[in-house]
Order: C-alpha cells, then sequence, then structure tokens
C-alpha cells in the first residue's frame, strides 16, 4: 500500500517536472536558432581588396578600427583598403590604396572616435549602455563613426556588417562612406602649402598634432592679433581725424572694440582656412570658439551702429526734444528706444541660433566646453535676475510711457531731463549738467514726479518766513504786479499769496505762480523770490518804531530800565 501511495507521488512529481522544463527548453532552442543567423546586410559580393594583404581584424567594430588604424601608422595602404567596401567604386579613378589614405587622413585629422560606442562584439550588442537605452542588447548591423559637414550637406562616416554568399560576416566601412571619400579629402584634407612643407615638419610631434601645428597655431594667433592691432590703430586714427563730425566720430567710437574683434576673428578664420587646417581635437576645439568670436563680433558691430545712430538722433535734438510743445518727438523717440532694445535682443537671439545650426558642436570637443559656458551662463542668470527684471522693466517704461525722453522729472530731490532709457538704468541730466544714473526699477516700483506728461505747464512757488507782525495785504499789491508784467508767468489769476504755517518765531506766506514749463519757471520762482525779499525788505525798513509792523524775522529786544 505505502510503495503504490510513492509511486503515485513520483508519477506526480515527474509530470509536474515534464510541464515546467519542456517550455523553457523550447524557449531556449529558439533563442539559440534566433543567434545563430547573424544580424547583416546580405550583399551578392564583397570588394573589400582583402586579397591585397594580410586581412584586418573584421570580426568586430572595435577590432575594424584598431587595425585599419594601426595600417594606416604604419602606411601599409594595401591592408588598410581591406576595411573599404569598394562596391560603389567600380571603375573609378581612386584606387583602394588612395582612398585608404584619404580616409585614415580624414578620421586622423577630423573625426574624433568614441572608442566606447565601438563595441567588441561581432553583434555590436552594446553591454555598457544603461538598461533604459533603447538600443541595449540590440544587435546593430551599421554604426556611426562621426560626422563631417560639407558646403550643401553633412556627411556620414560608418561602419557596416555585411555578409557575402557563401562568405563570413565582416564589418567594414560602408560603400557610400567610401564614395564620399573624395569629395570629404578635398574638403578637409591638407592644403597645398601644408603638401608643400617638408616629411619631417608633418610627421606627428604629441597629440594628434603634426610638427607643422605645433608651429603653424601661436604664428595664427600672433597674426591674428597683428591685423587686430592694426584695425585698431586705423579706426583710432580715423576717429582723430573726424571729430568735427559728431555722426561719424560717434559711430567710429562704438564699433572700435567690436571691429577690432572681428579683425582677429576673421583674420584668424582666413589664415585656417587658406593654409593652415588644424586637425583633430585641437580642431574640435577652435571650430566652435571661432564661430563664436566672428558672430559675437559682427553682432557687436551691429548693435554699436544701431546705438551710435540712436543716441547721435536723440543728443542732437535734446533741446527740442525738452521743448515743452514737443510731446509727439517725446513719445515717437521713446518708442524707438524700445524698439531698438527689442531689435536688440532679436539679434542676440539669432546670433545664437544661427551658432546651433551653422556648427556640429555636439559631435565637437568645443561643445562640452560651451555645454559647461551654458550652465555656467544660467546660473549667473538665475544671479542675476534683478538684472532680467530690470530689462523687461526699461521696455515697460518705453511702452507705456511713464518717463518718455525729454521729459522733465522729480527723481531723488532732484529736477532732471530723461536723457536716455537703457536696458537696466536711465541716464538722467540735472539741471546743473551733471548725470544722474538711475535703475530702471525704481521707476517702475517707487513713485516719482514727471513734470511734462500731459501738461508741461508747472505750478511754481516761493515761501518766505516773516514777522508774525507782518502785514500780508501789504505784500499782495506787490506780487500782483509781479505776476502780471512777467512774461513767464501763463495765467496771472491763477496766482495766489497765501499764509500757509506759523510758528512761535515766524510765519509762512507762500506766492504761486503757474509758468509755462520747468524751465521757465525755474528762472521766474527765481526772480519772484528776489522781488518779494526786496519788497519786505523795503516794507521792515520803512517800520518806525516797535508799534509798526515788521516783516523780517528778529529777536525781540528786551530793556531793562537800570
Amino acid at each position: 500500500m505505502g510503495r503504490t501511495i510513492i509511486g503515485r507521488l513520483l508519477s506526480l512529481v515527474i509530470l509536474c517536472l515534464t510541464f515546467v522544463v519542456a517550455p523553457m527548453a523550447s524557449a531556449q532552442s529558439r533563442e539559440i536558432a534566433q543567434d545563430s543567423e547573424p544580424f547583416v546586410y546580405q550583399i551578392e559580393r564583397l570588394d573589400n581588396q582583402s586579397g591585397l594583404a594580410t586581412p584586418l581584424d573584421l570580426d568586430t567594430p572595435r577590432g575594424l578600427m584598431e587595425t585599419f588604424l594601426e595600417a594606416g601608422e604604419a602606411k601599409d595602404w594595401n591592408r588598410a583598403a581591406a576595411a573599404l567596401d569598394m562596391a560603389n567604386m567600380r571603375g573609378g579613378d581612386a584606387s583602394a590604396r588612395e582612398l585608404a589614405a584619404q580616409l585614415y587622413d580624414l578620421i586622423h585629422r577630423s573625426v574624433p572616435i568614441d572608442w566606447a560606442a565601438l563595441p567588441d562584439r561581432p553583434d555590436a550588442v552594446d553591454t555598457q549602455t544603461s538598461s533604459k537605452d533603447p538600443m541595449a542588447g540590440v544587435a546593430r548591423r551599421s554604426i556611426t563613426v562621426g560626422n563631417l559637414d560639407l558646403p550643401n550637406r553633412p556627411v556620414t562616416i560608418r561602419i557596416a556588417r555585411v555578409q557575402a554568399p557563401d562568405g563570413e560576416p565582416v564589418w567594414v566601412f560602408s560603400r557610400q562612406t567610401v564614395a564620399n571619400v573624395p569629395v570629404l579629402y578635398a574638403e578637409y584634407g591638407p592644403t597645398a602649402f601644408e603638401k608643400s612643407l617638408p616629411p619631417l615638419l608633418r610627421q606627428q610631434a604629441f597629440w594628434t598634432l603634426a610638427w607643422w601645428e605645433v608651429i603653424a597655431l601661436p604664428l595664427i594667433l600672433l597674426l591674428s592679433a597683428f591685423a587686430a592691432a592694426l584695425t585698431y590703430l586705423a579706426i583710432k586714427r580715423w576717429r582723430r581725424h573726424n571729430r568735427k563730425d559728431s555722426q561719424e566720430f560717434g559711430i567710429l567710437q562704438a564699433v572700435h572694440l567690436p571691429a577690432t574683434l572681428l579683425a582677429f576673428a576673421g583674420t584668424f578664420a582666413l589664415i585656417r582656412a587658406t593654409f593652415f587646417k588644424l586637425s583633430g581635437p585641437v580642431k574640435d576645439l577652435l571650430d566652435p570658439l571661432q564661430l563664436v568670436l566672428v558672430i559675437a563680433a559682427v553682432l557687436g558691430v551691429a548693435l554699436a551702429i544701431i546705438e551710435a545712430m540712436f543716441d547721435f538722433a536723440t543728443d542732437r535734438r535734446t533741446d527740442e526734444l525738452e521743448a515743452p510743445d514737443n510731446s509727439e518727438d517725446r513719445d515717437f523717440y521713446t518708442k524707438m528706444s524700445a524698439i531698438r532694445r527689442i531689435v536688440t535682443a532679436l539679434l542676440m537671439l539669432a546670433a545664437v541660433g544661427f551658432l546651433l545650426v551653422a556648427s556640429s558642436l555636439s559631435s565637437t570637443l568645443g561643445f562640452s566646453i560651451l555645454a559647461g559656458a551654458g550652465v555656467l551662463g544660467l546660473v549667473l542668470a538665475f544671479a542675476a535676475r534683478k538684472v532680467l527684471g530690470d530689462i523687461m522693466a526699461s521696455v515697460q517704461i518705453a511702452f507705456a510711457q511713464s518717463a518718455r525722453i525729454g521729459d522733465a522729472v522729480y527723481y531723488d530731490d532732484q529736477w532732471c531731463y530723461v536723457e536716455k532709457i537703457g536696458f537696466t538704468h536711465l541716464r538722467l541730466r540735472t539741471w546743473d549738467e551733471r548725470r544722474v544714473i538711475a535703475p530702471v526699477s525704481a521707476f517702475t516700483s517707487e513713485s516719482f514726479e514727471n513734470w511734462t506728461k500731459k501738461d508741461p505747464s508747472l505750478m511754481m512757488h516761493v515761501e518766505l518766513e516773516l514777522d508774525n507782525r507782518a502785514d500780508v495785504e501789504a505784500l499782495r499789491g506787490p506780487f500782483r504786479e509781479f505776476v502780471e508784467s512777467d512774461e513767464d508767468v501763463i495765467d496771472p489769476d491763477d496766482a495766489k499769496c497765501e499764509v500757509v504755517g506759523q510758528n512761535a518765531r515766524a510765519m509762512v506766506v507762500r506766492f504761486m505762480a503757474r509758468s509755462t514749463d520747468p524751465k521757465a519757471g525755474w528762472s521766474m520762482h527765481c526772480r519772484l523770490r528776489e522781488r518779494m525779499l526786496a519788497v519786505a525788505a523795503e516794507l521792515d525798513a520803512a517800520a518806525g518804531n516797535e508799534s509798526s509792523p515788521a516783516y523780517l524775522p528778529r529777536e525781540r529786544e528786551v530793556r531793562m530800565d537800570a
């Protein structure tokens, strides 16, 4: 009985194991069957000149690149030609040896190789990447080694895994890449000047630099600096001869430094493109920096000219803008100032966009530097958010026209005229020709007086401290005569003489009259003070005894009998 139960239990266990193991075995057999067929491009015939020399290690992407570069360093072009798929070059003029030499020179000079992206496996499965990468664990038959730009299109340097009938799968440079080698070499290869150099100078010195490049780089910088110095001195001399022409002098002064930078960057780029084509990481570093310098210089020249022309137009019409009845011109120049700042911002954005579009920064060493600078820029932008707020405030002031160019404002206890509305500040000119630089935030977050916003006429007032015994009515006659005869008083009927304060020592009498504008009002204000002080002094001198009214404050005399 016990043996029967044990036998049934063993049968049940065997049956369960059969159901569990069978699917695993079938899955394993399917996986093996799938891996047994390599992931390749099937081709009719492989023409890679492999019979000319000892074949390279073409089993893996890394093996292909390592052995190709080794053969190139040894100048063994017969062996290096085994890495080329010549299918698209049949009947062409270029031989396999010549193409191998040109391709090696291109890779050595202009293509930074990411060795981590070249797996040492026949199926090119990347075992180092993150599991979140969609290509993790996926076999590949094509890998991009690098990218080069032609004037009209970008070109990819690519290796591919191909298999001919009855042949083994091998990794080679793709037929499209090989077909593009001649035109790429014409663009990125050595110049005629470089080819004329002695062989010793063309030998490698260190890193990826040849001896001629070690010598040429300081020479290029020296020639560029010399061109910049000549430009600087020429503009300086030109400015001296054009001091009388304020417009031309202002433009020359504005473009002086940007034009010097453009001369340096332009000369540097011209020499590199004409005579010295630097290679490798040095080229990857210099290309984006050179492009940044050129764009910055051109942008600086354009913005300097715009700024100089606008400043010349407003400075030349300063008196006209400050005229009381010239509100339309003040509105126009203020709006033009806002448009100028918007154009400046758009030009800067366009320059950044052109920089990103015109250069393959993501594939160069210089991208890392610019990316680091971009991160630093974000940090600086966060730290300078008040400055960014001021820039927006300047546009707000210009369009809201709370303060226009030419307006008379009262700021920080000073009477000023608005001369310029900048990105982060306003330039104010005081009545005594001093310049006050005020942050634009002060004109958006704090109150200030604008004396010419709606009506340029201004009520001016003079306050005098007079003796408490003064007869105010005796002062009203001379005051009325003044307001009716003074040419800067526009409404004599609106003029007033009032007592506005009093204490134990004196009383405060205010004389008010309306003037045409702040500038004329100030002169009238001074004349009114002088006239009323003179009248008060005359009346005070006429007082003959203590009972007579006094006008000017004085200490009481105390008489004591002996």
